[in-house]
């Protein structure tokens, strides 16, 4: 209704114009008022035409916020249930770009790396933490595997490029459009502009023409796994409820009455310095002489029958168990009565002097009367051991009277609006490091160029790194989900409408006179090939589960409508920890090897 309104009286006024200016016999009042309109349509005319064609910041801005807007419009349109998401921003950013839209060169080239270094860094913060837990039992299998989803992927592309003579630019941009992996993309671009100190477009195209049916590739590649192996869901979820350990080391409460003569008139500190390898703590006891409950402390002393309520771990139940006495069925609520002075109530870790701080250096207990049972992080219950480590955005769990619970919220903060607040300084202090980690020349014997991590290598490790050891260092790495996602999708969309724009000017031509029909082939045979002998090795000789299998697959080719797929067919969490355990290191594998091919073989 507004567009039609505007029209009309852009098109009224236009015939006004037309007629009283082109009529001489007509008054020359209306001459006088017709001729100052013309100019101004004129000027508007003008306008129009700067803003849309010229190279101004204005035009630069408005481009990439329409093909943007555009793009993600695009991509919430589903086709069989599978969507490209963002991906339609690429698409877009060609469309307008093969029809006269451009951007001048250096402010390209500036939204373009600043969007792929606000994306790799976000992706770094997010996973960080748990990539180097990702190597623990089964995690090394796991990456191991994807590994050599990763290398088989290069090989593949070699053998390719030597048969056909494709140039290996475009053959990287294929590669990183079959395993839809954009960050590899863009460490190509970078690399080969530091080698020539120009922009190659047959990277961003050969990417561009792989990109859709490389999501469709990866899905088929899950589906052909199920049917060569005649996978059934239900014995798969069967096994997977067996083998399931993912919650061992979460916190879990159990009551138990003491039995044991070897720590009757035992304190609470000798039990702990008994068992000193497990990880346990003793919140309150309930005295059997005289039926009280009260809270634990080291001299706390342990009597026959005496029942305690104890915070443990899946893995070390069964060994305190057997040593204090036996489990006994009690509900939580009642190890606080009604008439008991004490609470039970979470407390936010929101001061950043706490970052990195021991429990056992801040003596909550022996200060205030307190106990702290349980720390939940990132959604995970952890027993409050006196050894861990406080982080910012912790949530721990307190146990005691109302004014001490009250001194404790001053030392920790508590302050959902602090927690709030974007810490700025370790993002921004991260992305400097980053570059700076990423601008290191490497020599190696035999490569013609020095190896550079580039813009995407050099923030992806910094941030894996500031964000498992930042706390040691009081650097507060703590940022909300909606936070990070905010950076990480700003980040990738306008790296997306940047590379889409510069490539878009020899898309259609690349594809109907370049033999780009035969690429779109090259990046399927590229995506399914690898995936099917890696999938194969997973199951027959390492007995992968099917359910974590689709998250391997997934996670190796960096693919979100893979894991949204594989999440939704599964109906558990089993892809979702697959994809998280071999995302990071595939990252950085996919990072790595589309430079190192650009340098070797470009």
């Amino acid at each position: 209704m507004i567009c039609a309104f505007f029209y009309r009286t852009f098109l009224n006024e236009f015939l006004f114009v037309r007629f009283f200016a082109t009529k001489p016999f007509l008054f020359c009042p209306f001459q006088e008022l017709v001729l100052p309109l013309r100019r101004q349509k004129t000027d508007f005319m003008d306008w129009i035409k700067d803003l849309l064609y010229n190279e101004s910041i204005a035009h630069s801005v408005l481009l990439l916020s329409v093909v943007i807007v555009t793009g993600i419009l695009l991509g919430k349109i589903k086709i069989g249930g599978i969507s490209l998401g963002i991906t339609f921003v690429l698409f877009a950013g060609i469309f307008f770009s093969h029809f006269g839209f451009t951007i001048n060169e250096h402010i390209l080239h500036f939204f373009k790396e600043f969007g792929l270094i606000l994306f790799v860094y976000s992706i770094g913060m997010q996973v960080g933490p748990g990539f180097f837990s990702s190597f623990r039992k089964g995690g090394m299998t796991l990456n191991m595997l994807a590994a050599g989803v990763v290398v088989l992927g290069v090989v593949v592309t070699l053998i390719i490029h030597y048969i056909t003579g494709i140039p290996m630019p475009a053959m990287v941009g294929i590669l990183s459009g079959a395993v839809t992996n954009t960050p590899g993309l863009g460490a190509a671009q970078q690399a080969y502009s530091d080698m020539h100190g120009t922009v190659e477009p047959t990277i961003a195209l050969g990417y561009a023409v792989a990109y859709p049916l490389g999501v469709v590739g990866i899905i088929l590649s899950i589906l052909l796994m199920k049917a060569l192996f005649r996978i059934r869901p239900e014995v798969e979820t069967e096994q997977l409820n067996r083998e399931d350990d993912s919650h061992a080391n979460e916190a879990r409460p159990i009551s138990l009455k003491v039995k044991n003569p070897a720590i009757f008139g035992k304190t609470v500190g000798e039990l702990s310095a008994l068992l000193e390898h497990r990880d346990f703590v003793i919140s309150r006891i309930w005295y059997n002489d005289s039926q009280q409950i009260e809270m634990v402390t080291a001299d706390t002393t342990l009597h026959e029958n005496d029942r305690i309520f104890v915070i443990t771990n899946e893995h070390d139940s069964e060994t305190v168990k057997t040593f204090v006495g036996e489990e006994i069925p009690m509900e939580r609520k009642q190890w606080i009565r009604s008439e008991s002075q004490f609470i039970n109530r979470r407390i936010i870790v929101t001061k950043s002097s706490m970052n990195g701080k021991r429990l056992d250096e801040l003596q909550l207990r022996k200060l205030y009367g307190i106990n702290i049972t349980r720390i939940n992080r990132a959604g995970v219950d952890l027993v409050a051991t006196q050894h861990l480590t406080l982080q910012v955005g912790d949530r721990v769990n307190v146990v005691g009277t109302e004014a001490a619970i009250a001194n404790v919220e001053k030392i920790l903060g508590n302050s959902m609006r602090r927690l709030n607040e974007p810490n700025l300084v370790s993002i921004f202090l991260g992305i400097a490091l980053g570059i700076l980690v990423g601008s290191i020349p490497f020599t190696f014997p035999g490569v013609p160029q020095p190896i550079k991590l580039g813009l995407a290598g050099g923030p992806l490790i910094v941030a894996l790194l500031v964000s498992r050891f930042g706390y040691k260092y009081k650097l507060v790495t703590y940022t909300t989900m909606s936070a990070n996602l905010m950076l990480r999708e700003i980040g990738i969309t306008i790296f997306l409408a940047c590379v889409g724009v510069s490539a878009g000017g020899k898309f259609v031509e690349t594809i109907v006179h370049q033999g780009g029909f035969a690429w779109i082939g090259y990046g399927v045979i590229i995506t399914v090939v690898p995936l099917l002998i890696i999938g194969v090795i997973a199951r027959v000789f390492y007995k992968i589960n099917y359910f974590t299998l689709m998250g391997l697959l997934a996670g190796s080719t960096t693919d979100p409508p893979a894991l949204a797929y594989s999440n939704a067919t599964a109906g558990n969490d089993a892809p979702a920890v697959g994809y998280a355990t071999v995302y990071p290191l595939t990252m950085f594998l996919r990072v790595l090897t589309a430079q190192l091919m650009i340098l070797f073989f470009a």
